[in-house]
C-alpha cells in the first residue's frame, strides 16, 4: 500500500486538473431555494419567459416534470445584485437560476426513485455473505481428505459474476442485437435482471435453508456436522451472483450517462451510497426480525444456534420484500423519461411527401 502511495503521488504532476465550477450539491439547494423563495409566484407559460444565461452549445432543454422548480428561473425585482438588468451583472443564484441549472436540478431528481429501488438489492446481498456462510459452517464440506472452509464459498460470487458477463458478452448481447438490433440490454433492463434474480437467489435460499433444517431436526442437536451437502448452497449464490453482475453495471452506467455533465462524480457518489444502504438496512432487520420474533424466552427466527431459528422465514421475508421492490421498480422505471437530447442538435432538414404522407428528416 505505502508503495502504491508513492506511485500514485509521483503521477498528480501529469494529471489533467479541471478548473472546478463550484459543488453540484450546493447548486442543487440554490435552484431548490429559489423556486421556494417563488412558490406564490406564477409558472410561467412561455419557456421565453424563463431566464437562461448558459452558451447555446451546453443548454439543456426544458422538460416538463418537477415543474414547481421551474419557477427558480423567473426574473423579478431583486434578483441582480444593485437592480441591474440582466445583461449588466451574474444574478444572485440563490434568487434566480437559469433553465439549463434547474434542468439539471431535475435530471438528478429523477434518479432518486431508481436509486431507491435498487437498495434492497444489497440488503439481500449481505446475507450471502453473513448467514450462507453460517449455513455452510454446519454442511457436510469434506471433499476426499479436504475440507472447503465456510467463508470461501463466496468465491461461486466471483464464478456467478465472470459466467455471466461472458455469457451477456459473447451470446445475449449478439442475439439481442441480430433480433432487436440493439447492442445489447439498456441500463434499467440490466437492473430489472439483477433484481429478479435477487429474489429467485432469495426464494432459493428459503427453500435449501427448509431443506437444511429438516435434516438438523431428524439428525439432533449432538450432530456437529450436519448430513447434507454444502453444494446446495450454490444456487443461491449462483443467482445472487448473477443477478450482481447485470445490477452493478446497469447501475453504474445509468447513473453516469443519465446524470447532468457537471455532476457525475456526484452521481458516481449517489449510485456507491445503495452498497452502503443496503447492508445497513440488513443490519437494521436483522435487529428488528431478533426483536420481534426473539421476545421472552422465544429462540427468535435468528437464534445463536441457527438449527434453532428460522432462518428459511427471514429468507422468505427478504423474497417477499425483494419481490416488491421489484413492482416499485417497474413502476419508477416506467415513470422515467431520460433526457434524450442534452442540446437541440436536432433540426428540421427537409420535407418530403411519400405516398401521400409528409416524411421529416431529422438530423
Amino acid at each position: 500500500m505505502f508503495s502504491a502511495i508513492l506511485i500514485f503521488l509521483s503521477g498528480t504532476k501529469r494529471y489533467r486538473y479541471k478548473k472546478s465550477l463550484g459543488s453540484p450539491i450546493v447548486h442543487i439547494f440554490q435552484v431548490i431555494v429559489a423556486s421556494f423563495n417563488k412558490r406564490n409566484l406564477e409558472r410561467p407559460s412561455n419557456i421565453g419567459c424563463m431566464y437562461e444565461d448558459a452558451p447555446e452549445s451546453s443548454r439543456i432543454q426544458h422538460t416538463n416534470q418537477f415543474r414547481r422548480l421551474d419557477l427558480a428561473t423567473v426574473v423579478v425585482e431583486g434578483d441582480f445584485p444593485g437592480g441591474g438588468g440582466a445583461t449588466s451583472v451574474p444574478p444572485n443564484p440563490w434568487r434566480l437560476s437559469s433553465v439549463t441549472r434547474v434542468e439539471e436540478v431535475k435530471m438528478v431528481a429523477r434518479l432518486l426513485p431508481i436509486w431507491a429501488t435498487t437498495i434492497i438489492f444489497w440488503t439481500t446481498y449481505a446475507q450471502m455473505i453473513t448467514f450462507s456462510v453460517v449455513q455452510a459452517s454446519t454442511m457436510e464440506r469434506t471433499i476426499g481428505g479436504f475440507m472447503i472452509p465456510a467463508g470461501s464459498l463466496t468465491v461461486f460470487f466471483v464464478a456467478a459474476i465472470l459466467i455471466t458477463l461472458a455469457v451477456n458478452d459473447r451470446l445475449i448481447m449478439p442475439f439481442w442485437k441480430k433480433w432487436k438490433g440493439k447492442p445489447g440490454f439498456t441500463n434499467l433492463q440490466r437492473i430489472a435482471l439483477g433484481l429478479v434474480l435477487s429474489t429467485l437467489g432469495m426464494a432459493s435460499a428459503a427453500l435449501i435453508e427448509r431443506k437444511r433444517l429438516s435434516v438438523a431436526r431428524a439428525a439432533g442437536p449432538t450432530v456437529p456436522t450436519l448430513p447434507v451437502s454444502v453444494f446446495y448452497l450454490i444456487p443461491q449464490f449462483f443467482l445472487v451472483g448473477a443477478g450482481e453482475a447485470f445490477i452493478y453495471t446497469g447501475q453504474l452506467d445509468f447513473f453516469i450517462t443519465q446524470s447532468p455533465k457537471g455532476m457525475k462524480t456526484m452521481s458516481t457518489g449517489l449510485f456507491l451510497t445503495t452498497l452502503s444502504l443496503g447492508f445497513f438496512f440488513s443490519s437494521f432487520l436483522v435487529s428488528i426480525i431478533k426483536q420481534v420474533t426473539g421476545a421472552g424466552d422465544r429462540q427468535g427466527w435468528l437464534a445463536d444456534n441457527i438449527n434453532n431459528g428460522r432462518l428459511d422465514l427471514f429468507y422468505g421475508l427478504l423474497s417477499i420484500l425483494s419481490f416488491i421492490n421489484f413492482v416499485a421498480y417497474l413502476v419508477c422505471a416506467n415513470w422515467y423519461k431520460p433526457q434524450v437530447n442534452l442540446r437541440p442538435v436536432l433540426e428540421l432538414e427537409d420535407k418530403k411527401m411519400v405516398n401521400g404522407t409528409v416524411a421529416e428528416e431529422k438530423v
